[in-house]
């Protein structure tokens, strides 16, 4: 029998024993999408840097966003909320998503739920649509129609935080989540050493890493 408590991996940070499969940050499938190795760097080694300013800025604004979301919040449940959006439009901030099937978990920034669709967002501070910021977003979405789906569409959307601008969404249809499946699938592989964490081939990925000066696998230009 699987064990229901939920407990962290004893080997490898931030990765936690769920029914008795590792289940990691969705946030991960960006970071993948980068650099996978960067994962086994901080995750499995310990390496430990100081925050980018980039992540500074980040923490700051998602903090921004929440406190002002929960100035007019009302207080409901998840199931309130999925009744209510059949007949009218509601949002949502920080909505934590978990799958068990997947093993995967994360906040969600925002998520505007209608009567027709799920518009799940995540807020970035840039506004190119990179494959790595594609794959998060479909790992959230990945996530929700495992945990809550009832059939109504579900878009992946990629907001400007800053501006406040959508600059990329998408239907997360058949052929996007069999496309995050698969990148979900290895990186479950890489965690129980079934296959090596892959570093980047781009020189300028490894420049503006902040493991560059730590890291054994980094590419020189």
């Amino acid at each position: 029998m699987k064990d229901s408590h939920p407990t962290y991996h004893p080997d490898i940070a931030k990765v936690m024993i769920i029914e008795g499969q590792n289940n990691f940050p969705i946030s991960w499938l960006n970071v993948q999408g980068y650099c996978e190795y960067s994962i086994y760097l901080e995750n499995v080694k310990g390496i430990r840097t100081a925050p980018t300013r980039a992540m500074k800025s980040g923490s700051k604004i998602h903090h921004v966003l929440e406190e002002e979301f929960k100035r007019g919040a009302i207080p409901t449940t998840m199931e309130e909320m999925m009744e209510t959006s059949k007949t009218t439009e509601i949002f949502s901030r920080e909505l934590y998503v978990e799958s068990v099937h997947y093993g995967i978990r994360g906040l969600i920034d925002e998520i505007w739920m209608t009567p027709d669709e799920f518009i799940i967002i995540d807020d970035k501070p840039g506004d190119i649509a990179y494959p790595s910021l594609i794959n998060q977003v479909f790992g959230y979405c990945l996530a929700f129609k495992d945990r809550f789906w009832d059939g109504r569409r579900i878009v992946a959307s990629l907001r400007q935080s800053d501006t406040g601008d959508i600059f990329w969404q998408q239907y997360f249809d058949e052929e996007a989540e069999n496309q995050i499946k698969n990148i979900v699938d290895q990186i479950h592989q890489a965690l129980l050493f079934n296959r090596e964490f892959i570093p980047t081939k781009n020189p300028n990925k490894c420049r503006k890493c902040r493991f560059n000066t730590k890291c054994d696998r980094r590419v020189e230009s």
